[in-house]
């Protein structure tokens, strides 16, 4: 009998926070992967990357982008990761920040999924303010500088970039 296979969720807004999601990647390898961002125009290169390597297509979706001054985008953005978890039913939620991590990392946990916050290498002096709000609900909560890192977290175990 085979075991089933893993379903993980990576979430990440555009920009540096895609990108260091995406160096993150050979960690979920043979896993089914759903990746979720803030923007449209990443999944034919998550496509072509799938196929050069022989493995299956990864699911894909865009959620609006929102910050803390934009309320009603925060609530529309939080509706769709609500979609987005409820018909995965992730296994795994990793994130890389900012608010659809902290979102996905909060519905992941409400469907008993194992959540971990690699908070951005941008936030040098302090942790993101999703970061900080996100630590007591994820599983592995880390920074990516040790001078950031704390007893009661995050951990420092390196940098991504």
């Amino acid at each position: 009998m085979n075991k089933p296979t893993r379903r993980v969720l990576a979430v990440a807004s555009g920009g540096g926070h895609w990108i260091q999601l995406l160096r993150l990647s050979p960690a979920w390898e043979g896993c089914a992967v759903t990746y979720v961002t803030t923007t449209d125009g990443f999944r034919d290169q998550l496509e072509t990357e799938a196929k050069a390597k022989g493995l299956p297509k990864p699911g894909y979706h865009v959620v609006p982008e929102a910050n803390r001054w934009q309320k009603l985008r925060l609530v529309r953005q939080l509706a769709a990761l609500a979609w987005v978890v409820l018909r995965t039913r992730p296994h795994a939620v990793i994130t890389t920040g900012a608010a659809p991590g902290y979102f996905a990392i909060r519905l992941g946990r409400l469907m008993g999924a194992k959540c971990a916050w690699v908070d951005s290498i941008a936030n040098a002096e302090e942790l993101s303010l999703s970061g900080k709000r996100v630590g007591p609900h994820a599983d592995l909560w880390l920074t990516q500088w040790e001078d950031i890192a704390t007893e009661d977290g995050p951990e420092y175990k390196g940098a991504v970039l």
